[in-house]
C-alpha cells in the first residue's frame, strides 16, 4: 500500500527501527529515536544494494518518489546511484581536506608536533585566523596572488605592517607545505615579496649609558613593589636571558651546587639548551627567590597562581612605575644592556658574549665547532659582570681589569 502525508506524519518510533514501504523499491525508515528516513532498495547483477536519498520532513513523499524514478533511471542504464554517491562523499571530503585552512591547520600541527615553541603556534594560528575570512575556504591549488593580496592591502592600509609582514609569511609556508605534500604545484605568496610596504625596524628601548645603568640598578633595588617583581628586575641584568625565559624558570633547573641554570631546549627561541653561569650576586637573589617560591615548581608563579608564572608584562610595568619609560627600558632591554656593555668593555671574545645571549651562529660548521666552546670565559665573564653591575649600582669609577680567560678560537 502506497504511503500518504498523513500516514508519514502519524509514524511513531517503536523499540526498534522499522519500514514503512511505498512501492518501487522506495520506503520510509523510521528509527527508535524518531527520524524518518527516505531509503531505495533495488538490485545490480542480482545483488541488492540500498540508497538513501534523504530525510523527512526536508524531503517530502512527492520529492522522494522522484529521486526514486531518477534513480531508478540511472539503474536502468547500468549506472550505481549508490556507488556514485560514496564517490561524492570522498571527493567532497578530499576537497574538504585541500582549503587553505585544512592544509594551514595540518602544517601547524606538523611544526607543533617538531617542538615549535607554543609562544610561536600561537602566533600561526593568529596568521591562519587572518587569513581564514578570505582564503580560508579555497582549494589550496587554485588560490591566486591577487586574493591573498586584498587581504595584504587592507592591513596595510590599516597600518599593521607588521601583521600584513607575518600574514605573507605564513601564507606563503603553508603554500610551500601543500606543494610538499602534492596538493599544490606553486606558493603564490612568495610572488607577494615587495609588494606592501615594510614595517619599519623598531629596536628595543634599553639604557646603555652606564651613568644611566647606575640609576636604573639603584632604582631597582628601591622599587616598593611586590617582592618577586623586584627580585625578577634584579635578576634581569645579570642573567640577560629573554624575559620569556626568566619568567617561566622552574627550580628543578637549577643547580646551586654547580652554579649553572639550564634552560630546557623547548623554552628556549632557537630550540637548543642553554646554560647560564650563576654569579655570586645572581646566587645571593636565588637563595632569596627560595624563600618566597622555593615550595613550587616556578622561580616566578603567577600571584594566587601556583600552576602559573608571572605575567609578560610585570616587569614593563614595574619600569614605568619606577619612572622608565617604553622609549627608554623594557624587559627585553637588559639583553642589549649586558651585550653592549660587555663588548664596549673589550675584555671578552665577541663569540664568547653571543653564546651568553643563546645567538644562534649563522655559520653551521661554525656553530657545531663552538657549541661547548668558551664555557670558561663565560664563567669567569659572569663573576666580572655581575662585579661591574655593583661598582655602576654604587656609582664608582670602573677600572678595566684585564681578562684572565680568553678562549682564543
Amino acid at each position: 500500500m502506497a504511503l500518504t502525508d498523513i500516514s508519514i506524519k502519524n509514524a511513531k518510533p517503536r523499540e526498534r527501527d522499522y519500514k514503512l514501504a511505498d512501492g518501487g523499491g522506495l520506503y520510509l525508515l523510521v528509527t527508535v529515536s524518531g527520524g524518518k528516513l527516505w531509503r531505495l532498495k533495488f538490485r545490480i547483477d542480482g545483488i541488492e544494494r540500498k540508497l538513501s536519498l534523504g530525510k523527512y520532513p526536508a524531503l517530502g513523499l512527492g520529492d522522494a518518489r522522484k529521486a526514486r524514478d531518477a534513480a531508478k533511471t540511472k539503474i536502468a542504464g547500468g549506472s550505481d546511484p549508490a556507488a556514485a554517491k560514496r564517490r561524492e562523499r570522498i571527493v567532497a571530503k578530499l576537497s574538504a581536506a585541500t582549503t587553505f585552512d585544512a592544509v594551514a591547520i595540518e602544517y601547524i600541527a606538523k611544526v607543533e608536533r617538531e617542538g615549535l615553541a607554543p609562544a610561536t603556534i600561537s602566533k600561526l594560528n593568529w596568521a591562519r585566523l587572518w587569513l581564514r575570512p578570505a582564503i580560508g575556504n579555497r582549494p589550496v591549488d587554485q588560490i591566486e596572488a591577487h586574493e591573498l593580496l586584498a587581504l595584504l592591502k587592507k592591513q596595510e592600509n590599516a597600518d599593521v605592517l607588521e601583521t600584513a609582514k607575518r600574514t605573507r609569511a605564513f601564507a606563503s609556508r603553508v603554500f610551500r607545505y601543500a606543494v610538499a605534500t602534492a596538493r599544490a604545484k606553486a606558493d603564490p605568496a612568495s610572488l607577494l615579496r615587495g609588494a606592501i610596504a615594510s614595517p619599519k625596524v623598531k629596536n628595543l628601548a634599553a639604557i646603555i649609558d652606564p651613568k644611566r645603568v647606575g640609576e636604573l640598578l639603584r632604582a631597582i633595588d628601591s622599587y616598593g613593589g611586590a617582592p618577586l617583581t623586584r627580585l625578577a628586575l634584579q635578576l634581569s641584568p645579570h642573567l640577560f636571558v629573554r624575559p620569556g625565559e626568566l619568567r617561566q624558570a622552574e627550580w628543578a633547573e637549577f643547580d646551586f651546587g654547580a652554579a649553572i641554570w639550564r634552560i630546557p631546549a623547548t623554552r628556549m627561541k632557537k630550540r637548543r639548551e642553554h646554560v647560564v653561569p650563576l654569579s655570586e650576586q645572581s646566587l645571593a637573589l636565588l637563595m632569596e627567590l627560595k624563600g618566597l617560591s622555593g615550595d613550587g615548581r616556578f622561580v616566578f608563579p603567577a600571584l594566587g597562581k601556583p600552576n602559573g608564572t608571572m605575567s609578560e608584562n610585570t616587569v614593563n610595568v614595574a619600569l614605568r612605575r619606577m619612572g622608565f619609560g617604553a622609549d627608554e627600558m623594557t624587559a627585553h632591554g637588559f639583553r642589549s644592556l649586558a651585550s653592549t656593555l660587555l663588548n664596549e668593555s673589550g675584555k671578552w671574545h665577541p663569540d664568547a658574549i653571543e653564546r651568553a645571549l643563546a645567538h644562534r651562529d649563522t655559520d653551521k660548521v661554525r656553530g657545531t665547532y663552538h657549541r661547548g666552546a668558551h664555557w670558561e670565559e663565560r664563567v669567569a665573564m659572569a663573576t666580572w659582570w655581575g662585579q661591574k653591575l655593583d661598582t655602576l649600582r654604587s656609582g664608582a669609577v670602573v677600572v678595566a681589569i684585564k681578562s684572565s680567560v680568553r678562549d682564543s678560537n
